[in-house]
Protein backbone atom coordinates (compact mmCIF):
# COMPACT_ATOMS: atom_id res chain seq x y z
CA UNK A 1 0.00 0.00 0.00
CA UNK A 2 1.25 3.50 -0.87
CA UNK A 3 0.60 4.74 2.69
CA UNK A 4 3.00 2.11 4.06
CA UNK A 5 5.95 3.62 2.16
CA UNK A 6 7.40 6.86 3.51
CA UNK A 7 7.06 9.50 0.78
CA UNK A 8 8.01 13.12 1.39
CA UNK A 9 8.66 16.35 -0.49
CA UNK A 10 6.68 18.81 -2.53
CA UNK A 11 5.40 19.43 -6.03
CA UNK A 12 4.15 22.68 -7.48
CA UNK A 13 0.58 22.91 -8.83
CA UNK A 14 0.39 21.25 -12.23
CA UNK A 15 3.12 18.71 -11.44
CA UNK A 16 1.05 16.32 -9.34
CA UNK A 17 1.50 13.63 -12.02
CA UNK A 18 5.20 13.53 -11.14
CA UNK A 19 4.31 12.57 -7.59
CA UNK A 20 1.89 9.94 -8.90
CA UNK A 21 4.58 8.43 -11.15
CA UNK A 22 7.10 8.53 -8.31
CA UNK A 23 4.76 6.68 -5.94
CA UNK A 24 3.83 4.17 -8.64
CA UNK A 25 7.49 3.19 -8.99
CA UNK A 26 7.36 1.72 -5.48
CA UNK A 27 4.71 -0.75 -6.64
CA UNK A 28 6.21 -2.10 -9.84
CA UNK A 29 7.39 -5.68 -10.20
CA UNK A 30 10.96 -4.30 -9.97
CA UNK A 31 9.98 -1.79 -7.31
CA UNK A 32 11.95 1.01 -5.75
CA UNK A 33 13.53 0.43 -2.36
CA UNK A 34 14.53 4.08 -1.94
CA UNK A 35 14.59 6.89 -4.47
CA UNK A 36 14.35 10.62 -5.04
CA UNK A 37 13.66 12.98 -7.94
CA UNK A 38 14.19 16.73 -8.34
CA UNK A 39 12.82 18.73 -11.27
CA UNK A 40 13.69 22.29 -12.29
CA UNK A 41 11.76 24.34 -14.82
CA UNK A 42 12.84 27.87 -15.75
CA UNK A 43 15.34 27.77 -12.90
CA UNK A 44 12.74 26.96 -10.23
CA UNK A 45 12.26 23.66 -8.41
CA UNK A 46 8.80 22.32 -9.30
CA UNK A 47 9.16 18.82 -7.86
CA UNK A 48 11.36 17.64 -5.00
CA UNK A 49 10.38 14.16 -3.83
CA UNK A 50 12.01 11.37 -1.87
CA UNK A 51 10.79 8.15 -0.34
CA UNK A 52 11.35 4.56 0.65
CA UNK A 53 14.44 3.35 2.42
CA UNK A 54 18.17 3.96 2.18
CA UNK A 55 18.97 0.34 3.05
CA UNK A 56 17.75 -3.03 1.77
CA UNK A 57 16.50 -4.01 5.22
CA UNK A 58 14.15 -1.04 5.35
CA UNK A 59 15.48 0.40 8.60
CA UNK A 60 16.61 3.84 7.36
CA UNK A 61 14.04 6.07 5.66
CA UNK A 62 15.37 7.87 2.59
CA UNK A 63 15.97 11.57 3.36
CA UNK A 64 16.21 14.61 1.13
CA UNK A 65 19.99 14.62 1.60
CA UNK A 66 20.54 10.88 1.19
CA UNK A 67 23.49 10.27 -1.12
CA UNK A 68 23.78 7.30 -3.44
CA UNK A 69 26.31 6.08 -5.99
CA UNK A 70 24.98 7.22 -9.38
CA UNK A 71 27.35 5.16 -11.55
CA UNK A 72 27.67 6.62 -15.06
CA UNK A 73 25.48 9.61 -14.29
CA UNK A 74 28.85 10.84 -12.99
CA UNK A 75 30.05 11.08 -16.60
CA UNK A 76 27.57 13.82 -17.46
CA UNK A 77 28.87 16.05 -14.66
CA UNK A 78 32.45 15.44 -15.80
CA UNK A 79 31.37 16.41 -19.34
CA UNK A 80 29.97 19.67 -17.95
CA UNK A 81 33.30 20.29 -16.19
CA UNK A 82 35.17 19.83 -19.48
CA UNK A 83 32.64 22.05 -21.27
CA UNK A 84 33.31 24.80 -18.74
CA UNK A 85 37.02 24.70 -19.60
CA UNK A 86 36.14 24.93 -23.30
CA UNK A 87 33.84 27.85 -22.52
CA UNK A 88 36.70 29.57 -20.67
CA UNK A 89 39.08 29.13 -23.63
CA UNK A 90 41.38 26.81 -21.68
CA UNK A 91 40.49 23.75 -23.77
CA UNK A 92 39.13 22.99 -27.23
CA UNK A 93 37.27 19.88 -28.31
CA UNK A 94 39.53 19.90 -31.38
CA UNK A 95 42.73 19.91 -29.32
CA UNK A 96 44.83 16.75 -29.52
CA UNK A 97 44.65 15.16 -26.08
CA UNK A 98 48.46 15.02 -26.12
CA UNK A 99 48.60 18.83 -26.17
CA UNK A 100 47.56 18.77 -22.53
CA UNK A 101 48.75 15.25 -21.62
CA UNK A 102 51.98 14.61 -23.57
CA UNK A 103 52.39 11.01 -22.38
CA UNK A 104 49.09 10.17 -24.06
CA UNK A 105 50.73 10.35 -27.50
CA UNK A 106 52.30 6.91 -26.94
CA UNK A 107 50.91 4.00 -28.90
CA UNK A 108 50.01 6.08 -31.93
CA UNK A 109 47.49 8.26 -30.07
CA UNK A 110 48.98 11.65 -30.86
CA UNK A 111 46.12 12.71 -33.15
CA UNK A 112 43.19 11.71 -30.92
CA UNK A 113 41.18 14.82 -30.09
CA UNK A 114 39.45 15.75 -26.86
CA UNK A 115 36.12 15.58 -28.69
CA UNK A 116 36.80 12.04 -29.84
CA UNK A 117 37.84 11.04 -26.34
CA UNK A 118 34.65 12.45 -24.79
CA UNK A 119 32.40 10.82 -27.40
CA UNK A 120 33.76 7.30 -26.83
CA UNK A 121 35.61 7.21 -30.15
CA UNK A 122 39.17 7.02 -28.79
CA UNK A 123 39.55 3.24 -28.85
CA UNK A 124 40.42 2.97 -25.15
CA UNK A 125 37.20 1.50 -23.83
CA UNK A 126 39.05 -0.88 -21.50
CA UNK A 127 42.40 -1.66 -19.97
CA UNK A 128 44.87 -3.85 -21.85
CA UNK A 129 46.76 -4.94 -18.73
CA UNK A 130 44.93 -7.16 -16.21
CA UNK A 131 43.14 -4.76 -13.88
CA UNK A 132 41.30 -5.30 -10.61
CA UNK A 133 38.61 -3.18 -8.97
CA UNK A 134 41.24 -2.20 -6.40
CA UNK A 135 43.47 -0.89 -9.21
CA UNK A 136 40.72 1.62 -10.02
CA UNK A 137 41.46 3.38 -6.73
CA UNK A 138 44.99 4.28 -7.94
CA UNK A 139 44.72 7.30 -10.25
CA UNK A 140 48.33 7.27 -11.41
CA UNK A 141 48.23 3.56 -12.19
CA UNK A 142 45.00 3.80 -14.18
CA UNK A 143 45.96 6.88 -16.19
CA UNK A 144 49.49 5.67 -16.93
CA UNK A 145 48.15 2.37 -18.26
CA UNK A 146 45.76 4.18 -20.60
CA UNK A 147 48.44 6.61 -21.75
CA UNK A 148 50.69 3.71 -22.76
CA UNK A 149 48.03 1.71 -24.63
CA UNK A 150 47.45 1.37 -28.35
CA UNK A 151 43.78 1.94 -29.34
CA UNK A 152 41.62 -1.12 -29.91
CA UNK A 153 40.24 0.44 -33.13
CA UNK A 154 41.09 3.36 -35.37
CA UNK A 155 40.03 6.44 -33.39
CA UNK A 156 37.21 8.42 -34.95
CA UNK A 157 35.81 5.51 -36.98
CA UNK A 158 33.50 3.98 -34.36
CA UNK A 159 32.29 4.41 -30.81
CA UNK A 160 32.14 1.85 -28.03
CA UNK A 161 31.19 2.93 -24.55
CA UNK A 162 34.18 3.64 -22.28
CA UNK A 163 32.35 2.45 -19.16
CA UNK A 164 35.19 2.93 -16.66
CA UNK A 165 38.05 4.44 -18.65
CA UNK A 166 36.11 7.58 -19.68
CA UNK A 167 36.57 9.09 -16.24
CA UNK A 168 40.33 8.66 -16.14
CA UNK A 169 40.73 9.97 -19.68
CA UNK A 170 38.55 13.04 -19.29
CA UNK A 171 39.63 13.54 -15.70
CA UNK A 172 43.34 13.56 -16.51
CA UNK A 173 42.80 16.22 -19.19
CA UNK A 174 40.95 18.29 -16.58
CA UNK A 175 43.71 17.69 -14.03
CA UNK A 176 46.47 18.70 -16.45
CA UNK A 177 44.70 22.00 -17.21
CA UNK A 178 43.45 22.95 -13.75
CA UNK A 179 46.01 21.34 -11.46
CA UNK A 180 43.14 19.77 -9.49
CA UNK A 181 41.85 16.24 -9.43
CA UNK A 182 38.51 16.05 -11.18
CA UNK A 183 36.59 15.66 -7.92
CA UNK A 184 38.15 18.82 -6.54
CA UNK A 185 37.42 20.78 -9.71
CA UNK A 186 33.80 19.60 -9.81
CA UNK A 187 33.43 20.54 -6.14
CA UNK A 188 34.91 24.02 -6.50
CA UNK A 189 33.58 24.97 -9.95
CA UNK A 190 30.16 23.27 -10.03
CA UNK A 191 28.86 21.73 -6.81
CA UNK A 192 29.77 24.43 -4.29
CA UNK A 193 28.71 27.44 -6.40
CA UNK A 194 25.37 25.81 -7.24
CA UNK A 195 24.77 24.34 -3.79
CA UNK A 196 24.59 20.92 -5.46
CA UNK A 197 25.13 17.91 -3.19
CA UNK A 198 27.35 15.99 -5.62
CA UNK A 199 30.74 14.41 -4.87
CA UNK A 200 33.51 12.52 -6.64
CA UNK A 201 35.78 11.25 -3.86
CA UNK A 202 33.46 11.38 -0.86
CA UNK A 203 34.90 12.51 2.50
CA UNK A 204 34.32 9.97 5.26
CA UNK A 205 32.30 12.55 7.21
CA UNK A 206 29.44 12.06 4.75
CA UNK A 207 29.30 8.27 4.96
CA UNK A 208 26.35 8.31 7.34
CA UNK A 209 24.24 9.85 4.58
CA UNK A 210 25.04 7.27 1.91
CA UNK A 211 22.38 4.76 0.87
CA UNK A 212 23.09 1.10 0.29
CA UNK A 213 23.18 -0.02 -3.32
CA UNK A 214 20.83 -2.97 -3.88
CA UNK A 215 22.22 -5.00 -6.81
CA UNK A 216 20.00 -6.19 -9.66
CA UNK A 217 18.98 -9.82 -9.85
CA UNK A 218 20.77 -10.05 -13.19
CA UNK A 219 22.11 -7.59 -15.70
CA UNK A 220 21.89 -7.40 -19.47
CA UNK A 221 25.11 -5.71 -20.65
CA UNK A 222 24.23 -4.17 -23.98
CA UNK A 223 23.34 -5.84 -27.24
CA UNK A 224 26.94 -6.38 -28.38
CA UNK A 225 28.59 -7.40 -25.10
CA UNK A 226 29.87 -10.81 -26.27
CA UNK A 227 31.97 -9.20 -29.01
CA UNK A 228 35.64 -8.72 -28.20
CA UNK A 229 35.89 -4.93 -28.44
CA UNK A 230 32.71 -3.96 -26.55
CA UNK A 231 33.42 -6.55 -23.85
CA UNK A 232 36.68 -4.81 -22.97
CA UNK A 233 34.60 -2.18 -21.16
CA UNK A 234 32.96 -4.65 -18.81
CA UNK A 235 35.31 -7.57 -18.10
CA UNK A 236 38.68 -6.09 -17.02
CA UNK A 237 37.71 -5.55 -14.31
CA UNK A 238 34.15 -6.82 -14.20
CA UNK A 239 32.12 -4.17 -12.36
CA UNK A 240 30.88 -5.29 -8.95
CA UNK A 241 27.55 -3.63 -8.11
CA UNK A 242 28.31 -3.87 -4.39
CA UNK A 243 31.59 -1.90 -4.60
CA UNK A 244 29.85 1.41 -3.81
CA UNK A 245 28.91 0.03 -0.41
CA UNK A 246 32.60 0.18 0.61
CA UNK A 247 34.68 3.10 1.86
CA UNK A 248 37.60 2.61 -0.61
CA UNK A 249 35.22 2.96 -3.57
CA UNK A 250 33.55 6.08 -2.20
CA UNK A 251 36.87 7.71 -1.35
CA UNK A 252 38.48 7.13 -4.75
CA UNK A 253 38.47 9.27 -7.87
CA UNK A 254 36.55 7.12 -10.40
CA UNK A 255 34.92 9.88 -12.46
CA UNK A 256 33.10 7.48 -14.77
CA UNK A 257 31.27 5.62 -12.04
CA UNK A 258 31.54 6.71 -8.39
CA UNK A 259 29.77 10.05 -8.11
CA UNK A 260 27.75 10.25 -4.90
CA UNK A 261 24.72 12.46 -5.25
CA UNK A 262 21.30 13.31 -3.97
CA UNK A 263 18.53 13.83 -6.52
CA UNK A 264 18.60 17.50 -5.63
CA UNK A 265 22.34 17.57 -6.35
CA UNK A 266 21.88 16.30 -9.91
CA UNK A 267 18.71 18.34 -10.28
CA UNK A 268 20.44 21.62 -9.46
CA UNK A 269 23.30 20.91 -11.87
CA UNK A 270 20.99 20.04 -14.76
CA UNK A 271 18.55 22.75 -13.71
CA UNK A 272 21.36 25.25 -14.28
CA UNK A 273 22.24 23.71 -17.65
CA UNK A 274 18.58 23.77 -18.74
CA UNK A 275 18.40 27.42 -17.68
CA UNK A 276 21.30 28.51 -19.89
CA UNK A 277 24.03 27.82 -17.34
CA UNK A 278 22.63 29.96 -14.53
CA UNK A 279 20.74 29.05 -11.37
CA UNK A 280 19.77 31.34 -8.51
CA UNK A 281 22.10 34.04 -9.82
CA UNK A 282 25.14 31.76 -10.18
CA UNK A 283 26.51 31.14 -13.69
CA UNK A 284 28.81 28.21 -14.37
CA UNK A 285 28.79 28.17 -18.20
CA UNK A 286 27.41 30.23 -21.07
CA UNK A 287 24.55 29.13 -23.35
CA UNK A 288 27.09 28.90 -26.19
CA UNK A 289 29.24 26.59 -24.07
CA UNK A 290 26.26 24.33 -23.46
CA UNK A 291 25.48 24.25 -27.17
CA UNK A 292 29.06 23.25 -27.98
CA UNK A 293 28.86 20.43 -25.44
CA UNK A 294 25.61 19.04 -26.85
CA UNK A 295 26.64 19.17 -30.49
CA UNK A 296 26.50 15.64 -31.92
CA UNK A 297 29.91 14.06 -32.47
CA UNK A 298 28.96 10.48 -33.30
CA UNK A 299 25.52 9.43 -34.62
CA UNK A 300 25.79 5.82 -33.49
CA UNK A 301 25.30 3.01 -33.11
CA UNK A 302 27.57 2.38 -30.17
CA UNK A 303 29.18 -1.06 -30.25
CA UNK A 304 28.19 -1.78 -26.64
CA UNK A 305 25.03 0.24 -26.05
CA UNK A 306 23.40 0.07 -29.48
CA UNK A 307 21.36 3.14 -30.54
CA UNK A 308 23.19 6.16 -29.17
CA UNK A 309 24.02 9.69 -30.35
CA UNK A 310 27.10 10.93 -28.56
CA UNK A 311 27.90 14.58 -27.97
CA UNK A 312 30.93 15.75 -25.95
CA UNK A 313 30.45 13.42 -23.00
CA UNK A 314 26.66 13.57 -22.88
CA UNK A 315 24.14 11.44 -24.73
CA UNK A 316 21.53 12.99 -26.98
CA UNK A 317 18.11 11.46 -26.39
CA UNK A 318 17.43 8.37 -28.49
CA UNK A 319 15.21 6.53 -26.00
CA UNK A 320 12.30 7.54 -23.74
CA UNK A 321 14.66 7.55 -20.75
CA UNK A 322 14.95 11.36 -20.93
CA UNK A 323 11.36 11.95 -22.04
CA UNK A 324 9.84 12.26 -25.52
CA UNK A 325 11.90 15.08 -27.03
CA UNK A 326 15.02 14.35 -29.11
CA UNK A 327 16.84 17.54 -28.10
CA UNK A 328 17.01 16.50 -24.42
CA UNK A 329 20.49 15.40 -23.34
CA UNK A 330 22.28 14.11 -20.29
CA UNK A 331 23.66 10.89 -18.88
CA UNK A 332 22.19 7.87 -17.14
CA UNK A 333 23.85 5.42 -14.80
CA UNK A 334 23.90 1.67 -14.37
CA UNK A 335 20.67 0.68 -12.69
CA UNK A 336 18.60 3.71 -13.65
CA UNK A 337 19.80 7.04 -12.22
CA UNK A 338 20.14 10.03 -14.54
CA UNK A 339 20.50 13.74 -14.93
CA UNK A 340 19.17 15.44 -18.07
CA UNK A 341 18.37 18.85 -19.46
CA UNK A 342 16.21 20.29 -22.19
CA UNK A 343 17.38 23.79 -23.11
CA UNK A 344 14.40 24.56 -25.33
CA UNK A 345 11.85 23.75 -22.58
CA UNK A 346 14.24 24.79 -19.77
CA UNK A 347 13.66 21.51 -17.91
CA UNK A 348 16.29 19.81 -15.77
CA UNK A 349 15.82 16.49 -13.95
CA UNK A 350 17.85 14.57 -11.39
CA UNK A 351 16.74 11.06 -10.40
CA UNK A 352 18.54 8.65 -8.05
CA UNK A 353 17.68 5.32 -6.48
CA UNK A 354 19.36 2.44 -4.66
CA UNK A 355 17.68 -0.60 -6.22
CA UNK A 356 19.42 -1.09 -9.53
CA UNK A 357 17.40 -2.09 -12.55
CA UNK A 358 18.32 -5.27 -14.39
CA UNK A 359 19.31 -3.65 -17.70
CA UNK A 360 22.33 -1.50 -18.51
CA UNK A 361 20.27 0.98 -20.53
CA UNK A 362 16.63 1.85 -20.09
CA UNK A 363 14.59 1.54 -16.91
CA UNK A 364 10.80 1.83 -16.66
CA UNK A 365 11.05 3.69 -13.36
CA UNK A 366 13.37 6.29 -14.89
CA UNK A 367 11.39 6.73 -18.09
CA UNK A 368 8.02 6.98 -16.33
CA UNK A 369 9.26 9.93 -14.28
CA UNK A 370 10.65 11.73 -17.32
CA UNK A 371 7.41 11.14 -19.21
CA UNK A 372 5.39 12.60 -16.31
CA UNK A 373 7.66 15.66 -16.09
CA UNK A 374 7.47 16.52 -19.76
CA UNK A 375 3.74 15.87 -19.91
CA UNK A 376 3.15 18.19 -16.95
CA UNK A 377 5.38 20.83 -18.55
CA UNK A 378 3.45 20.59 -21.80
CA UNK A 379 6.31 18.90 -23.69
Amino acid sequence: MAQDIPIAGTVQPGYEAVRDAFIANFHREEAEVGAAVAVYVDGACVADLWGGYADAAGTRPWARDTLINVWSSTKGVVAIAAAMLVDQGRLSYEDPVAKHWPEFAAGGKGAITVGQLLSHQGGLNGFLEPTTVEDLYDWTLATSRLAAQTPFWTPGTASSYHALTYGYLAGEVIRRITGQDVGGFVRDAIATPLGADFHIGLPVAHDWRVGEIVPPGNTTIGQAAPAEIPARATVNPRPDPTSPNTRPWRAAQIPAANGQSSAHGLGRIYGAIANGGTLDGTTIISPAGIDRMREMRFPGPDMLLGPRRWAAGVSLNVMPNFGPLPETFGHSGWGGSYGCANRERRIGIGYVMNRMGSTLVGNPRSSSLAAAVFSAAGG
